[in-house]
């Protein structure tokens, strides 16, 4: 029997008196800190496997993703579907990035940054002086029904957001990170997801045959312990606060470098301080959404980045100067 469109589309419009009509009452009830607040529980806590779709820079790639937390150890599997194929495996604190052009298996230590979802605000993050957040329409994604959430900057030196939240869940099955002209430069959406499934055990072995492959483990950065520090800014952007300073010693370098984080509760920038080396040139550059920039100030390169536009952190790392 062929499928009657017009019987189909009928029993949609019905459908606001009952189910969808159901839907909006819970919704509705909820506010923007309340579907944030749901949303960064579902982050953390939510079983999934799915397809993302990432576009940044005009270039989109597909993403093949498996998280599964169990007692609160997570295991998740990455698969970039374009170019080398490139894997990573997490089982709670340990990270296999696996490079199957190169034949290689590089250990890491997980580093609390996020995949998929580095952009997304957190829960506490208080708004009206540099945003406002509104729930702007319900829509759907990769066949589910969802809320979206506007987080609009109040200037030019921020980015705004486009976040669709999960209806059952709260969970995000998509962001866009908005620049100031109203586009979107960097969007993050699953094609198809599955939620609160289970998930068999082998999902997490890796895609190709690893035996011969070489094995290398990356040398752990000694960050040591919060320090007072030296350098203060004297002009940052209104709402961006120093939040932490570490000391950090990478492998191979005789000299430390101090790491300070800026925040204005949503956007964070990182400012690193270290020795120039007789390098006095100013440098910018731009990857997909992040940008930097970098000066010589009194001795020290000062270098900063963020998912911010190149005004601002360009204007924090200019504004940097020793106490």
């Amino acid at each position: 029997m062929k499928f009657n469109f017009l019987k189909a589309a009928v029993l949609a419009a019905t459908l606001p008196g009952s189910l969808l009509a159901a839907a909006d009452a819970h919704s509705e009830d909820e506010s923007p800190g309340d579907w944030l607040q749901k949303m960064t529980i579902a982050v953390q806590t939510t079983n999934y496997e799915g397809t993302v779709i990432r576009i940044q820079d005009d270039v989109a790639e597909a993403i093949k993703v498996v998280h599964v937390v169990t007692d609160g150890v997570v295991r998740k599997k990455v698969v970039i579907q374009e170019g080398n194929g490139l894997e990573i495996i997490r089982n709670g604190n340990e990270v296999h990035c696996i490079l199957p052009d190169r034949k290689s298996v590089l250990v890491q230590e997980w580093d609390d940054q996020s995949t998929l979802f580095s952009t997304l605000p957190s829960s506490d993050i208080q708004f009206g002086n540099e945003y406002d957040v509104a729930i702007v329409r319900k829509d759907r994604v990769a066949g589910r029904q969802a809320i979206v959430l506007a987080i609009r900057p109040h200037d030019g030196l921020r980015y705004g957001h486009r976040i669709w939240l999960d209806l059952a869940t709260g969970f995000p099955l998509q962001t866009n990170l908005i620049a100031g002209d109203g586009e979107a430069i960097q969007q993050v959406k699953f094609a198809d997801i599955r939620i609160g499934e289970t998930i068999h055990a082998s999902a997490f072995q890796p895609s190709t045959n690893i035996d011969d492959f070489r094995w290398f483990t990356e040398p752990r950065e000694t960050i040591e312990q919060e320090i007072e520090s030296d350098w203060i800014s004297s002009n940052a952007p209104a709402g961006f606060r120093l939040i932490s300073t570490h000391v950090e010693e990478a492998p191979g370098k005789e000299d430390p470098q101090t790491h300070m984080l800026f925040s204005d509760g949503l956007a964070n920038v990182s400012v690193f301080v270290a020795p120039h080396m007789g390098d006095t040139e100013a440098r910018r550059a731009r990857v997909a959404a992040s940008n930097s920039f970098s000066i010589a100030i009194d001795g020290f390169r000062i270098t900063a980045v963020g998912d911010v536009p190149a005004e601002t952190v360009e204007q924090i790392a200019r504004s940097m100067q020793p106490k």
